[in-house]
């Protein structure tokens, strides 16, 4: 009984906190159908006859802008960024698990340490270092993106390759695999788990940032963030119907990928965060 009791008082708290996080996401669906008047005055009702545009918003946004341009880059960038993590700090971190040294245990401290310092603290030396070294471009900060995402991911890649037997890659090495092999052939698809739910933490934080971008690559090559910020006019005004609209559309690559994906994220995390 007691049991029960606690299990559907677990229910009520996750149902709350589900609606919590869910109504921001309705509010700016029902208002990216809106006319940006009706906005302001009663944002959270349903649009009616009178205050119903249509598909106008979206049209509006994607011409003021440059959404497709915008939603290009930031799909390159977000690709590229995510497998080059996923790549880099796979391997890493099975090198790092597997050969025992003084220098590998200060490099993994040193990655695990770089998970605390802020963004702010380094910002500004940072984009100053990709201006002089010629990372602010597209490809650069693909770079960068894996200098900031590899604290977690080899942190969570080297929690799950010590529970890994050494005895399927000392199997492989017997049958003729080389070093390269044994990792790709071997090791890396029994990581698959740990690489989705790095694959998806990466993804949506990639997709969604802003600051990062507009630092380093600015206007030259426009994220979705950063070209959304363009419908604010003069004087403070805004048109909410069209950043809304825009808003909807940003939000929608990231939910389709974390629902395909989302089995992984808890039996990743748990197999990778188990041993640190």
């Amino acid at each position: 009984m007691k049991t029960k009791i606690f299990d559907l008082i677990l229910f009520l708290i996750l149902l709350i906190m589900s609606v919590v996080f869910l109504f921001p996401i309705f509010i700016i669906l029902i208002n990216s159908f809106k006319l940006k008047f009706s906005i302001a005055t009663s944002p959270f009702t349903m649009p009616t006859a009178e205050t119903f545009s249509g598909f106008v918003n979206y049209t509006q946004g994607i011409n003021n802008t440059g959404f497709l341009q915008a939603f290009g880059w930031s799909l390159f960038i977000t690709l590229f960024s995510v497998a080059a993590i996923i790549i880099f700090t796979s391997m890493t971190a099975w090198y790092i698990t597997r050969v025992k040294s003084v220098f590998n245990s200060i490099l993994y401290y040193a990655l695990v340490f770089s998970m605390i310092v802020p963004f702010q603290m380094v910002m500004f030396t940072m984009s100053k270092t990709a201006n002089v070294l010629g990372l602010d471009n597209p490809i650069g900060i693909i770079l960068i993106y894996l200098g900031f995402g590899s604290g977690l991911s080899v942190f969570m890649f080297s929690g799950f390759i010590k529970n890994v037997p050494r005895g399927i890659e000392e199997a492989a090495t017997i049958d003729g695999c080389n070093t390269f092999q044994v990792f790709w052939r071997v090791v890396f698809p029994v990581l698959k788990p740990t690489a989705i739910t790095v694959a998806i933490l990466n993804t949506m934080w990639i997709w969604n940032d802003y600051l990062l971008p507009y630092l380093v690559i600015g206007n030259d090559y426009k994220t979705i963030p950063i070209a959304v910020q363009y419908l604010k006019g003069g004087y403070g005004s805004v048109d909410m119907g069209a950043m809304m609209a825009m808003l909807v559309l940003s939000i929608v690559p990231v939910v389709i990928f974390y629902l395909t994906s989302q089995k992984y994220i808890i039996k990743g995390v748990a197999a990778g965060a188990v041993k640190g």
